[in-house]
């Protein structure tokens, strides 16, 4: 059983609609999904499913169909556990940024806030999605001013235009002060370049945008910064 605190809606009802349905018992049974799931699968309404059951059956259908990797060396689809820094936290209708290191890979996570466990997205919200690089770029160019607080003096106002998008993700993965959960996550990548810091060490920085994110049972560990 795990304790989300990330899960995008979005992507499961996109992804799991697109699972053909003689592959759903199957599905089912390979994720160990109780007799009441794999009952529902088979039914040509798939409405009946929860969320959770959704998110299961979709994971299992990635796992069986596609190469889905560790976060060190991303495919397509990469799974990871690092200790993340959310930004964006408390506002649902907006953006929501989490990072961590994971040795010398830094994962930037991108989504929107409304996927946050526990946030409700204001009625009038035309639901603009922030799950992709345009999302990105725009956030780190601009990022909300009721974010300050949430990093320190080195990030203020807009990011360097001069930069690569990697280069600004890791400034902004250094200069968060947010205290980090350490999580376990399964996500679609969406850039993976190579930075040098400014001491000097190389780092890999991994963009993708999660499928979920939930607390890990292991205590948080040194980030690598």
């Amino acid at each position: 059983m795990r304790y989300y605190f990330y899960v995008s809606t979005a992507k499961v009802d996109m992804l799991y609609g697109q699972i053909p349905q003689k592959l759903l018992r199957r599905l089912a049974v390979e994720a160990k999904l109780d007799l009441k799931v794999v009952s529902l699968a088979l039914q040509s309404t798939r409405s009946e499913t929860t969320a959770y059951d959704q998110l299961d059956l979709v994971e299992a259908y990635l796992d069986r169909e596609y190469d889905v990797s560790w976060v060190t060396e991303p495919a397509a689809w990469f799974r990871g556990e690092a200790a993340l820094r959310v930004a964006g936290y408390g506002d649902p209708d907006g953006p929501t940024l989490m990072t961590g290191y994971d040795g010398d890979t830094v994962v930037a996570l991108i989504g929107s806030a409304r996927h946050l466990i526990g946030h409700q997205a204001s009625p009038e919200m035309k639901q603009v999605g922030f799950s992709g690089l345009p999302g990105l770029f725009r956030l780190l160019q601009d990022a909300p001013p009721e974010w300050d607080r949430q990093f320190d003096v080195r990030f203020r106002g807009r990011m360097p235009s001069r930069t690569s998008i990697t280069e600004n993700v890791l400034h902004c993965a250094e200069s968060l002060t947010v205290p980090p959960m350490c999580c376990e996550f399964l996500a679609r990548q969406l850039l993976r370049d190579t930075v040098t810091r400014a001491d000097g060490r190389e780092v890999t920085v991994v963009v993708g945008t999660p499928l979920f994110v939930a607390m890990s049972d292991r205590a948080a560990e040194g980030e690598g910064a």
